[in-house]
């Protein structure tokens, strides 16, 4: 049954998808719209709620329907990132630089794939090349066999946490009723009714009815649906430096230096601090639910394991050793729901019919290689930390919303709709693609040590 521009829609989780998809809804003229979450907007627990996030072009598949559709999802992001209003300002075009130090690396990263004649991806070869990409005396480190592309224009960094709020506030300007922060605002459960999803229930006991109910809760999206083991929580790690005002200002307008490897880094945010994550497959926190499955539980954790750490100081070792032994200023881990196959779940249920899912980020926020690397510029009621697919932020709203509608091209909806059967018998230690650190997917329950940061409250960041 189709629904008009008055009819009430609800968004679970206020995240980097649900945020989008209010703004779009907004957008398109849709008068009732409501957004829960359980923290203030933006959500704390939201890995969009973060200092900087990678904007990029980038594949991470070979097979050419999912080429296409990621393109067409990409380049319609990118777009918006450089031409919106309401995004542009938060979009840092400083270049990204993508490497890797090992055969199995460069083969990975498919550095086969040769500029074009603009000249905007160039070989980075040589040590010396890229302590070159920052002022002198900054990229001081010796770079053992990194090999990799800079692309000039048209790859960078958002201000994640500045652009989700500002999308926030749009969508509530134009009549989004945000429910944000406290009992009011965190939903316990979906209304399953005559084999539909009619609204919510909030953990203030109140009953909210809906036309539709659009489920964009990222890691936590399996408390509210059984997702028949499409989703697996998957779990990164990143810490920050403090420089000094003094340093601030010699390590600004570098490019994103990303060894698919090692890890990446960022020129400092506007608090003076450089975020650094190692690269690996994820963790998982695998545990035996109720029904006697295995699952990944996620949970809230403001540091990271100390094998963690010592990563990040040997990418610093490589790249930047005058920081290497710098203590972290912040520690966090930051949660993802992985797909089967890494597309996303962007779909009505086939079932709940008046339930869309926006779902499955899959850590594609940022460049994840998988295969062939092609250089073409073409939430929740637990306390976590979301990936949630960052560098769709402007766009990805859109896609939601022409699911709700039934309007998605057949080739996209083939990429993304609705499919337990792609993870029957699913193997949860699948690094789906991934390679960094000990090049497995580890678990938190092997974790007996993790770092001393300083604590900082997520509900006030």
């Amino acid at each position: 049954m189709s629904i008009s521009q008055s009819s009430p829609i609800i968004i679970v989780g206020a995240g980097t998808w649900g945020t989008s998809t209010a703004l779009h809804l907004a957008r398109q003229g849709y008068k009732n719209v409501t957004l829960f979450d359980r923290y203030p907007v933006p959500s704390p627990i939201s890995a969009g709620n973060d200092v900087n996030k990678v904007v990029s072009p980038g594949q991470y598949s070979v097979d050419q329907d999912r080429v296409d559709v990621n393109t067409a999802l990409t380049m319609e992001a990118m777009k918006a990132w450089m031409n919106d209003p309401l995004f542009k300002p938060y979009y840092h075009d400083t270049g990204l630089l993508m490497s890797a130090n090992t055969p199995a690396g460069m083969q990975r990263l498919g550095v086969r794939v040769r500029p074009g004649e603009e000249d905007n991806v160039v070989p980075i070869e040589q040590p010396e090349d890229f302590r070159k990409l920052a002022p002198s005396g900054i990229l001081r480190g010796e770079f053992p066999g990194w090999k990799g592309y800079l692309t000039r224009k048209g790859a960078g960094w958002a201000e994640a946490r500045n652009a989700l709020a500002a999308a926030a506030r749009e969508a509530q300007r134009l009549g989004v009723n945000i429910v944000a922060g406290g009992t009011a605002g965190q939903v316990v459960t979906l209304i399953f009714e005559y084999n539909d999803v009619k609204g919510v229930v909030t953990a203030d006991g109140k009953i909210h009815r809906a036309e539709r109910t659009i489920l964009c809760a990222g890691a936590a999206a399996g408390q509210f649906l059984d997702f028949q083991d499409q989703l697996r929580p998957t779990a990164w790690t990143i810490a920050h430096i403090a420089l000094s005002p003094e340093e601030r200002k010699q390590y600004q307008n570098i490019p994103v230096i990303f060894n698919i490897e090692k890890g990446f880094f960022f020129e400092p945010d506007q608090n003076g601090e450089i975020k650094l994550c190692d690269e690996h497959p994820g963790y998982t926190n695998m545990t035996r639910l109720p029904d006697g499955r295995l699952g990944s539980v996620p949970f809230e954790k403001t540091q990271v394991p100390k094998e963690s750490e010592i990563r990040i100081r040997a990418l610093l070792r490589e790249t930047m050793p005058q920081l290497a032994d710098r203590p972290f200023s912040f520690a966090r881990i930051c949660w993802c729901a992985d797909t089967a196959d890494r597309e996303f779940i962007i779909d009505r249920h086939p079932k709940y019919r008046s339930l869309v899912l926006g779902c499955g980020a899959s850590g594609r926020g940022m460049i994840s290689p998988r295969g062939v690397m092609t250089w073409t510029l073409r939430k929740c009621t637990h306390k976590l930390t979301i990936s949630a697919g960052f560098k769709y932020l402007p766009t990805i709203g859109r896609t939601i919303i022409d699911a709700m509608q039934d309007k998605i091209s057949p080739k996209m909806h083939e990429c993304l709709k609705w499919s337990p059967g792609k993870a029957t018998s699913r193997n949860w230690a699948d690094t789906l693609g991934r390679f960094g650190g000990p090049n497995k997917v580890m678990d938190f329950g092997d974790v007996s040590e993790w770092t001393a940061a300083p604590q900082r409250d997520l509900s006030k960041l």
